[in-house]
């Protein structure tokens, strides 16, 4: 896992690069340990976290929400440690979940995938 894991790269920004440029929303954000992309989980409606390592082969990700430090690896589709990659490594603890806010439908849940 670890030459997919570049700890000194910076996360893309606070939210789903993809989701924040078409208005759309997520549940919950996870950030490429290889290039710092942050998108969106497989419980969101767009599901950008997969689709980056899809179009990327970048195999390895780590949840980008406060007090979650956890990786996974999407060639071996297991959860593992890994080293503490460069701040921020949440989105902002005022960000609501889901987000962003103003962008979240009022019928979310109904169209998340479970």
């Amino acid at each position: 896992m670890s030459a997919s894991i570049q700890p000194e790269v910076l996360p893309s920004g606070t939210g789903c690069a993809e989701c924040l440029e078409s208005a759309g929303w997520w549940v919950h954000l996870r950030r490429c340990a290889q290039c710092g992309h942050i998108g969106c989980c497989d419980t969101s409606p767009s599901q950008h976290a997969t689709a980056h390592f899809r179009e990327t082969g970048h195999p390895v990700i780590q949840s980008f929400e406060p007090g979650e430090d956890w990786f996974w690896d999407y060639r071996s589709e297991q959860a593992d440690n890994g080293p503490e990659l460069a701040a921020p490594t949440s989105h902002p603890d005022d960000q609501p979940v889901p987000g962003p806010d103003g962008a979240v439908p009022a019928d979310w849940r109904t169209k998340i995938h479970r």
